[in-house]
């Protein structure tokens, strides 16, 4: 059935204001692939842009026509496809160009060269392709499951727990209620690989959402006084409440306790900074001596060198967008990105001479390859390339 104009408006706006549901995201994806008007699309995107440009764009008027004709006649170009479809196959699927340009191209002087890139028709002949859902279970026995292997259901048994792979891709542990007290529980871990990242429903029903280039340690049952879970690298967590037993989260410099909450960890060995993100609920963090209770809102650094400290007010998507399929960031330094760009595209960066000094903003899926980020951090006028499984930053 066709998706009305009103319809294919209220979607647009829901994705565009960053609150539309997986399953509205898939219907706007779906009606514009079905044959939604080109008319009303431009319309929407035209509306965007200009909410997005500051004060003093970054193209003059008759340059921004140019930019969306030439987006906007993108799929149709040599008799190509509805399917291949115009815009979205490069701004739905890069999480909409324009957003970016709103963001943060108003920061950088090389404005002719963003009109450029847009226009541009050489091909790229290197890239890396960007993660997926990747990930290996390690059960106690030392037996290994390949999950993006496995087929969907029942992938292993230990004692009264089932590990289940649900259709959407989540590993999912369901204790049978004939569970013994008796029974010891077994100790899983689940490790994605660079490039992978994976979901894992846990016995309590605690919710993880792994990055690339982590692991999660946890039993296949729950006793004693606590819920104890050990990660490595990044984690976003949407602990099931529980006021008789605390979930506590064990990383390589902190512990994390918590009732019932949401909140990301991002502990990374070569990260000088662990930092935990608190969306809602409260959490206790400590590491040596230092200790702190963070409300929603607040972020605990902790860094190696043992400088600690509790920020207010941090933009939480910006911490948690990873988990929705985004890059997102404000004011980053260029290699803390092309750290998280190694960890997802499974790439190494090599510096041909000094780290450049410098920041960027934006947002763009993790959908696309490697090359499309690469051309949007050239804007802050460094020169990068990739070489094989090389990101070299010359």
């Amino acid at each position: 059935m066709k998706t009305s104009r009103l319809r294919l408006r209220y979607l647009f706006d829901r994705y565009y204001s960053k609150s539309a549901t997986p399953q509205e995201r898939d219907e706007l994806f779906a009606a514009i692939n079905a044959g939604a008007s080109d008319e009303e699309l431009s319309l929407l995107i035209r509306q965007a842009w200009d909410d997005l440009r500051p004060d003093a764009p970054v193209f003059s008027a008759d340059k921004t026509d140019i930019i969306l004709s030439n987006i906007l006649k993108a799929g149709t170009n040599n008799g190509a496809k509805r399917s291949n479809i115009i815009l979205w196959a490069k701004i739905a699927t890069a999480a909409i160009v324009l957003f970016f340009v709103g963001i943060g191209f108003h920061k950088l002087k090389r404005q002719q060269k963003v009109a450029q890139h847009f226009t541009k028709t050489n091909r790229v002949l290197h890239d890396a392709q960007p993660g997926g859902n990747r990930a290996t279970l390690t059960l106690a026995d030392g037996k290994t499951i390949i999950l993006d292997n496995a087929e969907n259901g029942t992938v292993a048994k230990q004692g009264n727990t089932f590990i289940k792979k649900a259709a959407d891709g989540r590993l999912i542990y369901n204790v049978s209620a004939l569970a013994g007290a008796n029974i010891a529980p077994s100790i899983n871990t689940i490790t994605t690989p660079r490039g992978g990242q994976y979901q894992v429903d846990l016995p309590d029903g605690t919710r993880v959402w792994l990055n690339s280039a982590s692991s999660l340690t946890f039993p296949t049952r729950f006793t004693g006084a606590a819920r104890q879970v050990a990660i490595t690298g990044e984690a976003y967590f949407e602990v099931t409440k529980n006021a008789s037993m605390p979930f506590r989260v064990k990383t390589n410099r902190a512990q994390i306790e918590v009732l019932g909450t949401h909140f990301n960890v991002m502990a990374y060995d070569d990260e000088n900074v662990m930092k935990t993100t608190l969306l809602e609920g409260a959490v206790n963090i400590t590491s040596g001596g230092f200790s702190a209770r963070l409300k929603p809102g607040q972020q605990a650094q902790i860094k190696a060198s043992g400088q600690n400290k509790v920020i207010d007010d941090v933009d939480v998507d910006d911490e948690t967008a990873w988990k929705d399929g985004i890059f997102q960031f404000r004011e980053v330094r260029i290699d803390a990105i092309l750290r998280q760009a190694a960890r997802w595209y499974d790439v190494d960066v090599t510096y041909a001479g000094k780290v450049p000094d410098k920041v960027f903003t934006g947002r763009l899926s993790r959908n696309v390859k490697a090359s499309v980020l690469l051309e949007i951090l050239k804007y802050t006028g460094i020169d990068l390339k990739i070489e094989g499984k090389k990101i070299i930053v010359l």
